[in-house]
């Protein structure tokens, strides 16, 4: 027994092939996908069609019903020969076809594919551009169910199945979290037939065309700009290439370990000040250093970045099973927080990385307020803490008389450090969760008024010793009653 596989092609009945008319008007019986075709009413008289449109509407999900489809088709096959004419290709867009060659194999029945020209050929035409120039080709509804659009932006990409208003509204959000609401392409109907119509619009108004129908994909030029992550990659590959930049050829993990701490400081930075301009470029910058090491990695043959991103994608997903699993949180953030701590030490057992310290997960090269804290957190999770606010204020009060007795250097070293760890715990029992942003926060406050002490200064033309400090001081309340 043989199943026949026929493409119709793209609309026009002129463009079916010779090969494909030959199996339709042979065969006695002619299995159709669906007549919402634009060929099938010309299709050869002398066979009978049978379509599979009342499938469309028993079920819900597509998935039903291409598998509802591909089991009959597989059980009339085993009595007979039989076509099964589906649009376009057989092998685009067509989900029946692979689920249909699967089962044949298991059943030892043949399978031929007459090849159709699917709707890509057209669309081609009116998108004016060529198929081997980076064209990316997805599904609408797939696209839709995202989140983020899986498109390089650099490059141009088809999106077929846009067959409803819905699917559209669905697949301009997904879109949007990639590309701006003005960008402009093309909706494309009824490519491949003498009815075509391109439409050229911005992408927020994608779901208001009323031309939307079964034939409808979408056209999305290349946001270009050197704006994908794959051409940044190239451009760090070029730079330590044999034919690249010296310095970035010359460079290791351990040379580049300061500029990686001087770029995150520089986002914090570009953070506090509000400068959203500045925080992108800043954020580029952070990225070159993950992409530089990432290419050192590669030459050495450590890594590459498709480790880092498939590691990064599965540990999120593994640690949020109350978004990719069934566990239950109901909005509660303490419980996200004990469950990504759960599951993180699961996953140094099974990695045969227990932890010696309770302390340990806090990495040493923080900057030693956050460390203090982090330590200080994690021994009061087992217990290890004051009971009263009273008694850790009464713990700093005595770490300062220990610094006021100091005698030596060495001696005020030690005891200054014991003073400010006594001050973050006090910190910590005031609910003061970032002690690190506050006082980062108060050195802002102090540069901004001392900036207005300096302008003050200046504008007077004179020199500062000129001034006293009640003078200055002066100054200062300026600035505070500015809201500097």
């Amino acid at each position: 027994m043989t199943i026949t596989i026929v493409g119709l092609g793209a609309g026009d009945v002129h463009d079916l092939t010779r090969r494909a008319w030959k199996a339709l008007e042979t065969s006695p019986k002619v299995y159709l996908r669906t007549r919402q075709h634009p060929c099938v009413p010309d299709l050869p008289n002398s066979a009978a069609y049978v379509s599979f449109d009342a499938i469309y509407e028993r079920f819900v999900k597509f998935e039903e019903v291409y598998q509802a489809i591909v089991d009959q088709i597989l059980t009339d096959a085993q009595h007979t020969d039989l076509v099964y004419a589906v649009p376009g290709d057989p092998f685009v867009g067509e989900a029946t076809t692979r689920r249909i060659m699967e089962g044949a194999q298991s059943l030892g029945i043949s399978v031929e594919i007459v090849h159709g020209i699917s709707f890509i050929e057209p669309m081609l035409r009116y998108a004016g551009i060529d198929a081997i120039d980076h064209l990316q080709i997805l599904d609408a509804i797939t696209v839709g169910m995202m989140h983020h659009p899986p498109i390089n932006p650099d490059a141009p990409a088809l999106i077929a199945q846009v067959y409803n208003r819905q699917i559209a509204s669905e697949l301009k959000l997904t879109l949007m979290n990639q590309y701006p609401d003005e960008f402009p392409l093309k909706l494309i109907h009824r490519a491949g037939t003498g009815a075509v119509n391109v439409e050229s619009l911005k992408l927020h108004e994608i779901d208001h065309s009323e031309q939307i129908g079964h034939l409808t994909s979408l056209y999305l030029p290349a946001l270009g700009g050197m704006s994908s992550f794959e051409q940044f990659q190239e451009v760090i590959a070029h730079l330590r290439a044999p034919e690249g930049c010296p310095w970035d050829r010359a460079q290791t993990h351990e040379s580049l370990r300061p500029f990686l701490i001087e770029e995150v400081y520089e986002v914090l930075e570009a953070i506090d000040s509000g400068d959203m301009a500045a925080l992108a470029e800043e954020f580029g910058d952070l990225l070159l250093q993950i992409v530089l090491h990432t290419q050192i990695a590669i030459e050495h043959g450590e890594f590459y970045m498709t480790d880092i991103l498939s590691h990064i994608s599965r540990k999120m997903i593994r640690r949020h099973p109350h978004v990719w699993g069934t566990t239950e949180v109901n909005g509660n953030a303490a419980q996200v927080l004990a469950n990504w701590e759960a599951i993180k030490r699961a996953e140094k057992q099974e990695q045969g990385q227990p932890r010696e310290s309770i302390l340990d997960g806090a990495p040493k090269g923080l900057p030693a307020m956050m460390l203090a804290y982090r330590y200080q957190a994690k021994a009061a999770k087992v217990g290890f803490d004051w009971d009263h606010i009273e008694d850790v204020f009464a713990k700093v009060q005595e770490e300062l008389e220990e610094v006021r007795a100091a005698q030596t250097p060495e001696q005020r070293f030690e005891e200054i450090g014991d003073l400010l760890f006594a001050l973050i715990n006090w910190i910590r029992f005031l609910q003061v969760d970032d002690p690190e942003s506050a006082l980062r926060e108060a050195n802002l406050k102090f540069y901004r008024r001392f900036r207005h002490i300096e302008q003050r200064v200046s504008e007077q033309g004179k020199d500062w010793k000129a001034y006293t400090l009640t003078e200055l001081d002066h100054f200062w309340n300026e600035a505070k009653a500015l809201g500097l």
